[in-house]
Order: structure tokens, then sequence, then C-alpha cells
């Protein structure tokens, strides 16, 4: 209905001039408070709503978002998320959105903090961020707030940043429901072990420290009297993984429960697989790998997060805030979804 009125119309029912009318709907020119008023009450009095394509197009006005990402190997989770993040850019090609992607090493901080620079130095009206490193992140959000460019945030919540929207699982809670899991299989003084990749500069990643909390977390209610130890592993030496593995396990060999909090439970249970190890291991996110794993049983549960869901909808939020002017949610939690041999070929469907 309101794509009916005209402009002049507008104005003759908000007693202004048409120009002013035409300076409010396009965002240009100043106009007085008293006008923006009301104009905008009979723009909801109409329920007007602009045709942005027209407008977008008319005005030749391009629109610009950077997503801060992990460099990933296809089929990884990272890999997943720019999906959804390629199919709110194809949805939106008409209203003249481009998504860049800028990556960083998940592994080294370093290599995050190395784009701070190029974003103080490119043009653009919107950020999606991977909160990987909480110090890093917190200075580029500052740099945003400054520059007043609204961002959104992935992976992990961060509660002392500005961002407009946040998507993803509450990190604490995934970990509190990975302690209950784990806690139902053992004794309340068995010894478990906890699996952790390093990063460069052993620096834990956000997300992964607000689920070993939850984790912990929860064995602490319940009183939990065994040892929890911590095994550190390589992402990209598997030689030298196998021989941490197999020390840890010499030495402790009533161990036979674990976790680890990223998406990298297959590196883990390839060992399990090689050494015919029965083991319970609880791991993160639906990737073809982990899945693999997971129906050959040497992956008990997987707890996922649809990723794809969150990289469409955090490229959606910018287009709802910064060109249809919408206000959106700010914290926006994915399902905790746990997943098990015989549920996961039902997981991706009407989806």
């Amino acid at each position: 209905m309101g794509n009916t009125y005209r402009i002049k119309d507008i104005a003759k029912m908000s007693g202004v001039s048409a120009g002013t009318v035409d300076r409010i709907l396009h965002n240009r020119g100043k106009v007085s408070e008293e006008a923006y008023k009301k104009v905008n009450k009979v723009l909801k009095e109409i329920d007007y709503q602009p045709n942005l394509i027209a407008r977008s197009l008319a005005l030749k006005k391009s629109y610009r978002f950077i997503a801060l990402i992990p460099l990933f190997a296809e089929g990884e989770y990272w890999a997943e998320l720019c999906n959804g993040i390629d199919k709110a850019r194809q949805e939106l090609f008409s209203y003249n959105v481009e998504v860049e992607r800028l990556y960083f090493d998940q592994y080294n901080q370093q290599s995050f903090d190395e784009l701070i620079p190029i974003l103080e130095q490119t043009d653009y009206q919107g950020v999606v961020i991977a909160t990987s490193f909480y110090s890093s992140v917190m200075r580029l959000t500052q740099l945003l707030d400054q520059k007043k460019t609204p961002y959104v945030l992935i992976d992990a919540f961060i509660d002392k940043t500005n961002c407009i929207a946040y998507y993803g699982i509450n990190s604490f809670d995934s970990g509190y429901i990975a302690g209950r899991l784990l806690y139902d299989q053992i004794n309340k003084t068995d010894n478990i072990v906890i699996f952790r990749f390093t990063h460069k500069g052993d620096v834990q990643v956000t997300q992964e420290i607000k689920r070993e909390e939850g984790f912990r977390n929860y064995l602490l209610e319940k009183d939990f009297g065994g040892n929890i130890y911590t095994v550190l592993l390589e992402a990209n030496d598997p030689n030298k993984n196998t021989a941490i593995l197999d020390n840890f396990f010499d030495k402790h060999k009533d161990i036979n429960t674990g976790i680890i909090f990223n998406s990298k439970a297959h590196l883990v249970a390839q060992h399990f697989k090689q050494k015919l190890k029965q083991f319970f291991l609880i791991g993160y996110d639906v990737i073809k790998s982990n899945t693999i794993y997971l129906e050959n049983g040497y992956i008990s549960y997987l707890i996922a997060q649809r990723p794809e869901v969150q990289g469409f909808n955090c490229i959606r939020a910018l287009f709802r805030h910064i060109i249809l002017k919408e206000e959106v949610n700010r914290i926006n939690y994915m399902p905790i979804d746990i997943l098990i041999k015989e549920n996961i070929k039902y997981y991706n469907n009407y989806i």
C-alpha cells in the first residue's frame, strides 16, 4: 500500500514541502526536527515501504561489507559459515551490496592484528568479525566505534563492545551442556582429558575459553573428584601429535574420556582409530571429517551451531541496519544441537 504514495502526496499529508520529504526519504541534506517528526508520523501511518532497489540503483550507491574470517580449507567449519555469507551476498546483489573477506590464521594472533591497519585505510560501511582473539577484537572494535562503523560479531559474544548484533551459540552454556554429557559417562572420581590445539603466543581463542569455563563449572557443581588433564596439540603437525598422544596415554592408561572445544575433534579421533583405542570423545561442529568419525563411533557426541545460518544472518543484519534502517536484535543465539551417529543423517534436512 505504501508504495502507491508519491512524494508530493506525503508532503501534502505532512504539511511540508516535497523537497523536504525527498531529503528525508533519501537521507540527504538537513531538515528541521519538527519536519522530520511530521513526515515520519505520516510514513508510519501509511506503512510506507520504499522501493529500495530502485533507490539504490538511482542513486548509484553501493555498499561494501568486510568479513574477518579465519583461513580455512574446503569442508572445514569456516567454509560452512562462508557458504552462508555467499548466499546472503547473492541475495543482496540487486541492492549493490558487496562482501569482501579478509583472512587471518586462527592459530596466530599477529595475523589478525595485521588486518587492523588495513581496515584503517579501507572504505567500507559494515564489518563482520570472528572474535577469535579477545584483545585484538577489542582494539578493532574501538577503532570501528570511533569511525561509527557498525559491526556484527560471530563465534563468541563479547559484551564490552558496541556490536549491532551477535550470531552464534552461547559458548558458556554449550560447554556446560558438554560437561553434563561427559559427566553422565563417568564415575565421580574418574580422570578426564581436555585436548587443546596451541596458538602462536600461547593465546587461547575467546570461544574456547568460554566453552571450557562452562564445562568446568558443571563439573564443579557436581563435586567432580577426578583430575582434569590438558593435552596440547599442534594443528599442522600430525606426527608430533601422535607422539604427544602416545606418550600421554602410556602414562595415563586409565583415561578413556575427554573433550575438545573446537572443530578439530577428527584429528584426535583419527589417532584413536589408528590405535584401535576405545575412547568417549566429545567435539564441536558438524563438518564432514567430524561426521565420519561420529558415524563410525570414534566421536561420541558433536555439539553443533549451524554456521551457514550464522554467516547468512550476519550479512543480513548489516543490510537491515545500514540500508533498511531497521532495528536488529543484538543477541541472536543459535540452537545448541547435540548430534550422535543415530541422528546425524537427518541434521540438515529442511534447512
